[in-house]
């Protein structure tokens, strides 16, 4: 039986470049369908953190963005500049080394230190959820569920759709969860990577686009 990745992730900040959104900062928004934001990660002055550390790493790779996480129960998110509302989030993601049982995802509605997310493992399983006051919390789940949609080698392509309350997930073009929640309306979009009990999860986002839904 699956362990419970349950609502005790340890989310550890280790990134002094997470800083909070401007609060003057204007929000991005356009026509359905219109791309608000994209990154392909060609230039490594985009505006997304480059940080190597005992903790790990994330910077610009390969054509990518990449997060090595050094540590047990640790997470490394990355956030680029910019404010959005409505949100239809798409990206790949590719696991390059490390153990099976991790998280890897997308970010929506930063906003000083809270976020929507949504996670896959390796090992083929993912959640959606949010981080508030120092605390993650699975929504409309109790633990990571399974689904075949998930590959455990190769590239998964991510949605993650921020519209209004609701909250939904697709994984390679497979719809996996749609839920509620209403505590952050806009924010910051990115991605981020973590581990459980076993150090060295390594992977590479690419193909990183904000759509208007």
């Amino acid at each position: 039986m699956k362990k419970s990745y349950s609502i005790i992730f340890l989310f550890v900040l280790i990134l002094a470049a997470c800083l909070p959104l401007a609060p003057t900062e204007i929000v991005v928004s356009g026509a359905p369908g219109e791309v608000l934001y994209r990154e392909d990660f060609s230039d490594n002055t985009s505006g997304w953190d480059r940080v190597l550390n005992d903790g790990g790493i994330m910077d610009y790779d390969s054509g990518g963005y990449r997060i090595l996480v050094r540590g047990a129960k640790m997470n490394f998110w990355s956030t680029p500049p910019g404010k959005f509302g409505d949100v239809r989030i798409e990206a790949d993601v590719t696991r390059l080394n490390g153990p099976l049982e991790n998280r890897a995802g997308l970010i929506c509605r930063y906003q000083n230190g809270n976020y929507y997310f949504f996670i896959i493992s390796s090992d083929g399983y993912y959640a959606i959820g949010k981080f508030t006051n120092g605390q993650a919390i699975l929504i409309g789940q109790e633990m990571m569920v399974a689904s075949d949609a998930i590959r455990g080698e190769g590239v998964n392509h991510l949605r993650a759709d921020c519209a209004g309350e609701m909250l939904t997930f697709y994984v390679n073009d497979t719809l996996l969860a749609s839920t509620q929640d209403t505590d952050f309306a806009t924010g910051g979009v990115g991605v981020l990577a973590g581990s459980f009990d076993e150090p060295g999860v390594d992977v590479l986002f690419q193909n990183f686009i904000v759509f208007q839904p």
